[in-house]
């Protein structure tokens, strides 16, 4: 039986919205599903059509969102539509608003500078080395379920989050000498949020489309699109 995914997509262009989501639509299609894809948030509004969707993927970095739009994305996932994307697309959406905050479980707040002195090319100031580290309970998440630790060279994500997240997988900030922090601080890099009977998942690495095609991080979202997605 197909199943329907919707792609919303716009917002900063750094992060390539239309390029990046339309790495993901083979792979949908392999799966069975028919996809939408629409390059604003104004179809959220429209209770008729979001009932038809078992998934939502979205990629919409920073930009804004309407009061109507919003309360029609909670009001589908809750009634059982996933809802999944990656780095800004999910986890830096609609800053000014509270209650997208709420729903998504983790807001990007920074991505820590590297240190003086250091050189970078245009674009890649904020890139850095950095492990992403399973949980014990991504250990066993069907999502992850098989994958080992990875290293980025890329923007690290420090995240604002909630404990009704179920995080399965976390990077770490280290603490140097040349940053006011004064420990250790670890971000969730890979998380899961249930919402009335819909499903979320969120991973913060896909600043660039290499890191995309990462065969971990390509893995992470792609198991993501079918977890996420409705089951009932």
């Amino acid at each position: 039986m197909k199943r329907h995914a919707l792609i919303v997509r716009g917002g900063w262009e750094g992060h390539k919205p239309k390029e990046a989501t339309e790495r993901f639509i083979p792979f949908l299609h392999s799966e069975d599903f028919i996809v939408r894809i629409e390059e604003s948030t104004h179809i959220y509004a429209d209770s008729e059509l979001m009932s038809e969707f078992d998934l939502i993927v979205q990629c919409m970095t920073m930009s804004s969102i309407e009061p109507e739009q919003l309360d029609g994305l909670r009001a589908t996932i809750s009634r059982g539509t996933g809802f999944t994307g990656w780095h800004g697309g999910i986890a830096d959406s609609f800053r000014n608003s509270s209650e997208y905050l709420q729903l998504v479980g983790g807001q990007f707040a920074t991505h820590p500078a590297v240190g003086p002195g250091t050189n970078r090319l245009e674009g890649e100031e904020n890139f850095r080395d950095y492990n992403v580290e399973f949980t014990n309970l991504g250990k066993q998440h069907p999502i992850t379920m098989g994958l080992e630790d990875f290293e980025l060279h890329t923007e690290q994500y420090w995240v604002l989050y909630d404990d009704l997240n179920d995080v399965l997988a976390t990077t770490t900030h280290p603490k140097e000498s040349w940053q006011p922090w004064h420990r250790p601080h670890v971000s969730p890099a890979v998380w899961t949020r249930n919402w009335g009977e819909g499903r979320m998942v969120v991973s913060t690495p896909g600043h660039s489309l290499d890191v995309l095609d990462h065969p971990t991080v390509r893995t992470i979202i792609e198991r993501g699109m079918l977890w996420a997605a409705r089951t009932a």
